[in-house]
């Protein structure tokens, strides 16, 4: 069994001590970033491969990585059924898998395993959009489990639900941003649905809060698959929070609302529904709208009600700095941002929100996935499966390899970094890549 170290915070980053894991989605820092060295910019599907794993089925989900143990969610349509399965970081021999459910999804652009796991150490939390999760020790053994949507309603989402889940300084937190109404039958019919915050005891699943978070916004533009992202700045501690057409901030142990901006949609277009995370320095936080439009730079202390004021700045060129889907990264003092809609990578000043550099994404294929930023590199991989290693300083695409199948796509897993490798996950197979 694993044990939780101890947490550094500095400024808005909290890194912990043991920082070779990947504990979930975005990271040990929660922003995309790794502090590994040396990681490669050279294999191919069979060369400097240190393992693979075949996997049951797709998923958008990213691999959680703590010390020896990689685990991963799963569809297996061959069983119908959602899987949780831990693997062998040293050689990625399948260690133990779990089935949680069957149905794997409802529509045919998702399903219900594209939310990350997320780990502390001594917990494994993996959460489905179908409202299942459940805990495990890393030995396999059940610790828990509940379903969300029959604690709490049915969620009423047009798309799948996939937010991920979060552990955090001995909280497990998951939020629920989705319409008030019902739509296509899904979702509460006697009274209004209610989006929420949730924060759990990771080693029970007891609830400990529900806080509601009320939104003006209206239709789609009331579903978020964002995932929040904890932040820590001039001793204040809180939960940064993106969906229903506001960003706003959450003490992290009562849920209360600290701050909400969200003047980005004056007119209430019913269509805004969120899908990048927020992500943030010292300076700003960035909360990225949909579509075509621009990335906000909101600045961090900020209390009540926020008006234009706080806007430190908005991109300007929407040819390149904006994301639909994909989380930007913060690295090496900057911003990463990936524009699935317009095909680029983008280098953007925190404080001006000047573009340092804009480079086009090669191939026709649809980068979704986030970008991984270490080493002096950017990692990204489209729906082909191919991943693309970009220089941090000035752009240079350093190489281009083609790790999917035909009938991989679309490949949605961001790669990640841990414990001396990179990990990269296709449809059907998982890669653990760099010598041993």
């Amino acid at each position: 069994m694993k044990y939780l170290p101890s947490l550094v915070l500095i400024l808005t980053t909290v890194v912990p001590v043991h920082s070779g894991n990947w504990p979930q989605f975005r990271g040990p820092s929660y922003n995309g970033s790794t502090p590994e060295k040396g990681l490669p910019t050279q294999w191919s599907p069979t060369e400097n491969i240190a393992w693979r794993a075949v996997l049951p089925g797709p998923s958008a989900a990213t691999p959680a990585v703590w010390d020896n143990h990689v685990f991963v969610s799963s569809t297996d349509p061959d069983s119908n059924s959602l899987k949780a399965l831990c693997f062998d970081r040293a050689s990625g021999k399948l260690l133990w898998q779990r089935e949680i459910s069957t149905g794997i999804n409802r529509d045919t652009r998702s399903d219900f395993a594209s939310p990350s796991p997320t780990t502390d150490g001594n917990v494994v939390v993996f959460f489905y959009g179908n409202g299942d999760m459940a805990a495990f020790d890393f030995s396999g053994h059940q610790l828990w489990r509940r379903h969300i949507e029959k604690d709490y309603g049915e969620f009423a989402f047009f798309w799948t639900f996939s937010s991920s889940p979060l552990i955090f300084d001995g909280k497990l937190y998951l939020q629920v941003l989705q319409r008030d109404v019902p739509i296509e039958g899904r979702g509460l019919k006697d009274r209004k649905n209610r989006s929420y915050i949730l924060a759990m005891k990771p080693e029970t699943g007891e609830t400990l809060w529900r806080s509601f978070r009320p939104s003006q916004a209206v239709a789609e533009s009331r579903e978020a698959f964002t995932t929040p992202v904890p932040f820590v700045h001039n001793g204040r501690r809180e939960l940064l929070v993106a969906g229903g057409d506001d960003l706003s901030g959450h003490d992290l142990e009562t849920g209360k609302e600290l701050w909400r901006w969200g003047t980005w949609n004056p007119t209430r277009i019913g269509h805004w529904r969120l899908v990048p995370s927020p992500v943030a320095n010292e300076d700003v936080i960035l909360a990225c709208a949909p579509k075509r439009d621009p990335i906000y730079a909101i600045r961090t202390g900020g209390v009540g009600r926020l008006d234009d004021s706080s806007i430190a700045w908005v991109s300007k060129d929407v040819r390149a700095v904006t994301s639909d889907v994909p989380t930007p990264a913060y690295y090496d003092g900057d911003f990463f941002v990936l524009s699935d809609v317009r095909k680029s990578l983008s280098r953007v000043e925190p404080k001006t929100g000047k573009v340092k550099w804009t480079i086009q994404t090669p191939g026709r294929s649809k980068y979704e996935a986030s970008p991984l930023a270490g080493d002096g590199k950017i990692y990204l991989i489209n729906f082909d499966g191919d991943v693309v290693i970009v220089d941090v300083a000035g752009g240079e695409i350093l190489n281009n390899i083609a790790m999917g199948d035909a009938e991989d796509a679309p490949v949605r897993a961001t790669v990640i970094a841990a414990q001396g490798h990179l990990f990269v996950r296709t449809n059907g197979t998982l890669f653990c890549i760099g010598r041993n």
